[in-house]
């Protein structure tokens, strides 16, 4: 446990700040969907950490445990699944564990695997996401009395959506790698989502559909680049 962890076990819940003294590691390759979970946490008193791959989660749950583990399904260096099983019977374990994704049979899968929950991409409700954590945590971690909670919905910064469409440009350039392909059209279509980006998610989901049915996929390679590179060069605002 690091020093800044003994320091959050002393902190008490309020009902403005439920999650005062917790910390919550995302492990969350988006940029865009990490800043709504920063923000969720921001106003919830949490403190987070963050992880963009399961060997980067690995590593920070070999120094430290906390509280709450939020875990993306679809990561670069394999599925989300893997970490969740892998805490789900830990010892000691993480207070709560919690899959999320956009795809509509991620639930089921990360409960399989062990999950505690699922919260649904995307993610805004700042109640919603409280109640996640908080009805899996014991009594003496809860605040007292009834919360107080503005639930405006949270606005990732629009910057983070640009970061994204870099990395899936990157990954893109390696269109040869099949591997590589399957991951970039499930990771456009669930930040497309998030971010209400209907053109980008249906090109997303046409590629994987070619993909899927053996079908020549150069056309739609080519139309997704091209509205990853439109979004790059601010053609398109979110």
């Amino acid at each position: 446990m690091d020093d800044m962890n003994h320091l959050n076990m002393h902190l008490r819940p309020t009902a403005t700040r439920p999650l005062l003294g917790l910390t919550v590691l995302v492990v969350e390759d988006s940029r865009y969907a990490c800043d709504a979970m920063r923000l969720l946490c921001l106003r919830s008193g949490a403190r987070i950490r963050r992880a963009d791959c399961l060997a980067s989660a690995r590593r920070h749950l070999s120094v430290y445990r906390p509280s709450a583990v939020i875990v993306d399904l679809g990561l670069p260096d394999g599925s989300g699944a893997e970490l969740i099983s892998e805490l789900s019977v830990a010892c000691p374990r993480v207070d709560v564990i919690l899959g999320t994704s956009g795809d509509s049979f991620a639930e089921e899968v990360a409960l399989a695997a062990g999950a505690d929950g699922f919260l649904a991409k995307p993610i805004s409700s700042v109640m919603a996401f409280q109640n996640a954590i908080l009805r899996r945590l014991p009594t003496d971690r809860q605040p007292p009395g009834p919360r107080l909670v503005s639930d405006d919905p949270v606005r990732p910064d629009p910057t983070a959506y640009r970061d994204d469409m870099a990395h899936a440009a990157d990954v893109l350039d390696d269109s040869d790698d099949g591997r590589m392909l399957d991951y970039v059209t499930q990771f456009l279509g669930g930040v497309a989502r998030s971010a209400g980006d209907t053109p980008l998610q249906k090109a997303a989901e046409d590629l994987a559909r070619a993909r899927n049915q053996g079908a020549a996929m150069q056309a739609s390679v080519a139309r997704l680049a091209a509205l990853i590179q439109d979004r790059l060069n601010d053609k398109v605002a979110i």
